[in-house]
Formats: structure tokens, C-alpha cells, sequence
């Protein structure tokens, strides 16, 4: 089903900055596909809610792969766009995702070092001996937050230090527990999306310095997200 501008929750706005909730399956700037994308949609709101005549500035300053969705912000000024972009390249911007990984990792929490390379054509990125041509480091810390009562899924937070396409889906599966849906690194499940989902968001303001943090839930009601106490992890403010 097509998505629309009316489709994104916005969370957050100011001068400066737009948070928004990324749908899964939506891309987040335009692509082949030519699918309605983030960037676009986003850009269609404020030009109409603002009656902007022209092009409208919106920055894409960071990325979810089209199957993952949660809160993503993106800069109104290209002032913003500039100091969030250099945070990021200082590690200064966190982003904290929930996964649900079948099976149960073998060490309840570790820091995933692999390097990655991708297939363009094909669009699947695999894991390759760090001298490996266009070998790229991917880096990401999990923690195991709970297991399903048959102990056949869990429930894991990740924090990407490094920002590499499809790379909690790649590192997860490498591991033994691929990402719950990914039928392209795991187990296809019909109907059913992929388990991962961009939850935590903080930054400082780019121009206030003020502490950002944006929490947005997974959706709750469906599997494999209602088998977990998602509250226990996000705190109970299901709206910030």
C-alpha cells in the first residue's frame, strides 16, 4: 500500500530540526524503486505546511535501511544539517535499536567486530577477511534483554558504532541468530516485517546544545514484538 505525507508521525520539530517515525518498508531518500520515500514525503509536509513556495531544504542527515523503520531526524537548516552531521562523525549521536534474533546468542552481551562487503548488483552485503578489497570495519555492541518463553527468539538492544548497510543484519546472522523476518540473512516469514527497529534516538541540539532523546516503540501489537515487556527497556512514555 502506497504511503503518504499524512502516513509519518512527526515527533519532534523546531527551526532547526524535523524527528520523525521512518514506516518499515518505506525508503528513507528516493531510490530505484521510486517508492515513496522519507526525505520526499517530509519535504511535501513542511512545503505545505509552511505554503513554501520552490524546493524545500530538508537535510538527510543519517539513514534506516528501507526494511527498518523508527525515529529518524533530519535538519531544516543546513547549519543543523552540518553540526548533526559532524556529531555523528565524532560518535556523539546514539542510536539504540531493538532486534528480536531467533535462537539465543551465545554471550548474553559482546561487542561484533566483522568486516563487510557489499554486492551491488545484488544488493547483499556478507562478511570477508579484512584484506578483502572494499572490505569495509563494522562495529556494533548487543545486549541480551530477554528470551521468549521457548527460548527460540530474543530480544536484543544494538548500538551500531559504525554505520554500515544492512549491518545488525549481517553481524546478528554471522553470529547464529539472523534477525526475526530478514528473509534475505535469516529465515523468511511471510506477513510478518522485519524485527528490527531504530527505538532510541539521542544527540545534542545542534544549535541550543540542549540533550535530545526520542523514544519510539516498535509496534507492540504484533509478532514477534508482543511476545517481549518492551516497557521494561523504553521506560513507560510510549509518546515523547
Amino acid at each position: 500500500m502506497a504511503i503518504n505525507k499524512e502516513d509519518i508521525r512527526i515527533v519532534f520539530e523546531d527551526n532547526h530540526l524535523l524527528v520523525a517515525v521512518k514506516p518499515q518498508n518505506v525508503p528513507s531518500q528516493e531510490d530505484e524503486s521510486k517508492d515513496p520515500d522519507m526525505l520526499t514525503l517530509l519535504k511535501e509536509y513542511l512545503k505545505e505546511k509552511y505554503l513554501k513556495e520552490g524546493n524545500v531544504f530538508l537535510g538527510l542527515v543519517h539513514r534506516l535501511d528501507r526494511p527498518t523503520g523508527g525515529v529518524m531526524v533530519f535538519a531544516k537548516t543546513s547549519k543543523a544539517a552540518a553540526r548533526l552531521s559532524e556529531s555523528i562523525r565524532e560518535g556523539e549521536f546514539e542510536k539504540t535499536y531493538l532486534a528480536v534474533v531467533d535462537g539465543v546468542p551465545k554471550e548474553k552481551s559482546a561487542k561484533l567486530t566483522h568486516f563487510l562487503q557489499k554486492n551491488e548488483e545484488q544488493n547483499v552485503v556478507r562478511t570477508v577477511p579484512e584484506s578483502t578489497v572494499g572490505a569495509k570495519k563494522a562495529e556494533l555492541i548487543y545486549k541480551l534483554l530477554e528470551t521468549s518463553q521457548d527460548k527460540s527468539l530474543s530480544l536484543l538492544s544494538i548500538n551500531l558504532l559504525t554505520g554500515r548497510g544492512h549491518q545488525a543484519r549481517v553481524q546478528t546472522a554471522t553470529i547464529g541468530t539472523p534477525i526475526f523476518g530478514d528473509h534475505r540473512y535469516g529465515k523468511a516469514r511471510p506477513g510478518h516485517n522485519l524485527a528490527l527497529w531504530a527505538a532510541v534516538l539521542k544527540f545534542s541540539h545542534p544549535v541550543t546544545k540542549k540533550n535530545m532523546v526520542f523514544i519510539v516503540y516498535p509496534p507492540e501489537e504484533s509478532v514477534p514484538w508482543r511476545l517481549f515487556d518492551l516497557s521494561r527497556y523504553l521506560g513507560i512514555n510510549k509518546d515523547i
